[in-house]
């Protein structure tokens, strides 16, 4: 699909070309794409931007199930991600140290070793940035090296955890048991959202049906992460100044640790009452199951739930810390890094979040493979690397 001359090319392996026009412009005025290529097999897709670079992405199989095939998934905070960005289009901005871990993250992503995937808090932090070159750099290197792989949205996983856990409790049946990081269409914003994902045409058959969602899905990650429009941060919900108050609370009581955890817990059961009852719903379970579930049960169910467990632990550290302040980003953060801490192999965050983020997995007896700047990472990802070629 070539925007330059408004058609629809078909190339033979011989060489042989057949152009159509390409009618109404999928391509909106502030777009920054040019051209898109597809291979016949549909397991490709490569995208070429006005400024002539290239963006592939991998592109999921409906019937081959699991495509990490044996790579490590490596999740980096935004402010890792700023740092691969500068290292790659403003190298004399950043430490030889930091700008050599980056260029051997990316090696191991062409060497399909390992995989970045994006969330779609890379997405919401990248496209509100002021700056278009800035933007255009950092959104062009997230696309580039996550090649198509992305974080499902973290609050479903919550609410996937939190549904099988409910079934496995009242004993029925419908595991969602989704795979967290994937290639599949429409999964960085959770249907919890409201949002309606595209639908093919009804006389596709399925396979050609599944293509074209998943073309469609990728394409759409990659012109919006790239448009020249800036994308306003939603409304402030309120959820810091919340919590903020509670830790004001907190700190001025007369209680134990224990006791002050478990006004903690009565916070996040707030929290999560919609989910709760959603998902409960969703499950099948009746309205007696679900008041057997609650508190007690639910409270020992947690702690084995991958992301749900970790937000609770970072919830309580960052309460009990007295003279905490909270932010409007705190939210982003430890939704985001909790889910990652769950399922990724490796973490690399900032300092204070992933401080938090490793006396969390600490107080659940799990592996804390969290760390805070990039070359600190490459030698732990190496030798996990190097330990998986051994056997």
């Amino acid at each position: 699909m070539d925007r330059e001359t408004s058609s629809v090319v078909f190339t033979r392996s011989d060489g042989k070309e057949a152009r159509f026009p390409l009618g109404d412009s999928p391509f909106a005025e502030t777009s920054a794409l040019s051209r898109l290529h597809v291979t016949p097999s549909f397991d490709g897709l490569l995208a070429t931007t006005r400024s002539g670079d290239d963006i592939v992405f991998e592109l999921p199989k409906s019937s081959s199930g699991e495509q990490l095939a044996g790579r490590l998934v490596v999740y980096l905070d935004q402010n890792q991600w700023s740092a691969v960005a500068s290292a790659r289009h403003d190298p004399a901005k950043v430490a030889d140290e930091e700008r050599d871990a980056a260029r051997q993250l990316a090696e191991w992503v062409q060497q399909r070793k390992i995989v970045l995937p994006a969330s779609s808090g890379h997405y919401y932090e990248t496209t509100k940035r002021f700056d278009e070159k800035k933007r255009y750099a950092l959104g062009l290197t997230v696309l580039q090296l996550s090649r198509g792989w992305q974080m499902r949205d973290p609050v479903q996983v919550r609410r996937d955890e939190l549904h099988d856990a409910f079934c496995s409790f009242a004993g029925t049946a419908g595991s969602r048991n989704a795979a967290v990081f994937t290639l599949m269409p429409d999964v960085l914003h959770g249907h919890w959202r409201g949002g309606t994902p595209y639908v093919p045409p009804a006389d596709l058959p399925p396979d050609a049906a599944f293509q074209h969602q998943a073309l469609t899905s990728a394409t759409a990650l990659i012109d919006v992460m790239l448009d020249a429009e800036r994308i306003e941060p939603g409304p402030d919900t309120g959820w810091a100044m919340a919590n903020q108050q509670f830790s004001d609370w907190l700190d001025g009581v007369d209680r134990t640790s224990q006791q002050k955890r478990k006004s903690i817990d009565a916070l996040l059961l707030s929290d999560l009452r919609t989910e709760l009852a959603e998902e409960a719903h969703a499950a099948g379970g009746t309205l007696r199951q679900f008041q057997d579930w609650l508190p007690d049960q639910l409270f020992e169910d947690i702690p084995k739930l991958p992301t749900t467990g970790v937000f609770r632990e970072m919830l309580h550290e960052r309460h009990l810390n007295k003279g905490t302040v909270w932010r409007h980003n705190d939210l982003t953060d430890m939704v985001y890094l909790s889910c990652a801490a769950g399922y990724a192999d490796f973490v690399v965050c900032e300092r204070h979040m992933g401080n938090v983020l490793t006396q969390g997995l600490k107080r659940l007896r799990r592996p804390a493979l969290v760390f805070r700047r990039l070359r600190d990472a490459v030698p732990a990802i190496e030798e996990r690397l190097a330990g998986a070629e051994r056997s």
